[in-house]
């Protein structure tokens, strides 16, 4: 499975800001959408990500005044990326690693969407559960008076 097969059920809307617009409309953005980030574009480019994540610490360090804080200072920007054929094991494998809850997905300097932890959890379930059934079908349409442990290994 690629990161193709999740944008592609997922759907193409995008949620971004700009580094120089204030924190504050930031966050009522991603409230107004029930999002937990927004990719920050500049120049028709990317620029970084702010997730809930920078949002608390920026909270935290300015002891709730946010009023004259910009999207550039509490963005990432060196956000985790992958391309739309990245393998979902890989990636998988690099949010794990870099504690990345939600991930841009570039075509070379296009934005081709955001992909989330949750996407990706609710990508491997839904493809278990689809091999489940299939298993399942394949056991329950055995040929009478055979054993299954006769059958040929694969």
């Amino acid at each position: 499975m690629k990161v193709s097969d999740i944008l592609r059920i997922k759907g193409g809307t995008l949620f971004t800001a700009s580094p120089d617009q204030p924190l504050m409309s930031a966050l009522v953005q991603m409230q107004e959408h029930d999002i937990g980030s927004l990719v920050v574009m500049e120049h028709g480019e990317l620029a970084g990500m702010v997730t809930v994540r920078e949002l608390t610490q920026v909270l935290v360090k300015s002891n709730g005044n946010i009023s004259q804080t910009l999207v550039r200072s509490a963005m990432d920007d060196a956000p985790l990326t992958c391309t739309s054929e990245t393998d979902m094991d890989e990636v998988r494998r690099m949010m794990l690693d870099k504690h990345a809850r939600y991930m841009p997905v570039m075509n070379k300097k296009t934005l081709m969407g955001v992909i989330s932890f949750h996407d990706v959890a609710r990508a491997v379930v839904d493809s278990q559960t689809f091999e489940n059934k299939m298993l399942k079908a394949y056991i329950h349409d055995w040929p009478e008076g055979q054993d299954p442990a006769d059958a040929p290994k694969l």
